[in-house]
């Protein structure tokens, strides 16, 4: 792969948002309905923003009463409090045009996986370590590639 390629070549545009006003129960929907790992918070097109699976999953951590009780508290919980209330506001970003080498030092240095992608204060897209790691298996390997790295 080409790291110095722009990170529009990898980036995912079709994006799953929500709204920070939005219930978390919405949010694990999202979550489950999209498989997906990392949600943007937006205000249209502002990025306000993200919650990994691993945010929601800590805050759903229950205190351990019963079976039916805990699911009910779950639930409970799941209604009364916003995407607001676990999002993470302060977070690092990318423009679309920075090669796919700076995103892949962000990761390497940082225990995120998700860089939201912002052209001129506008969400534009996500790239995520699974875009790469996806691009890099779809990437034909020649032998001349392969015997150039074996040598």
């Amino acid at each position: 792969m080409n790291l110095l390629i722009p990170v529009s070549k990898l980036m995912t545009t079709n994006l799953i948002t929500a709204s920070a006003n939005d219930p978390l129960s919405l949010v694990k929907s999202k979550f489950e309905e999209h498989r997906i790992h990392h949600l943007l918070i937006a205000d249209y097109k502002k990025l306000v923003g993200i919650i990994s699976k691993s945010d929601l999953l800590y805050f759903l951590r229950g205190v351990k009463i019963n079976d039916v009780n805990e699911q009910f508290f779950n639930e409970s919980r799941l209604v009364h409090y916003t995407a607001k209330d676990i999002m993470t506001e302060k977070m690092a970003t990318i423009s679309s045009d920075e090669p796919i080498r700076t995103a892949i030092d962000v990761f390497k240095e940082n225990l995120f996986h998700a860089l939201p992608v912002v052209d001129n204060g506008e969400l534009v897209g996500i790239i995520t370590t699974h875009d790469i790691i996806k691009a890099l298996t779809e990437e034909e390997i020649s032998l001349t590639d392969y015997e150039l790295a074996k040598s």
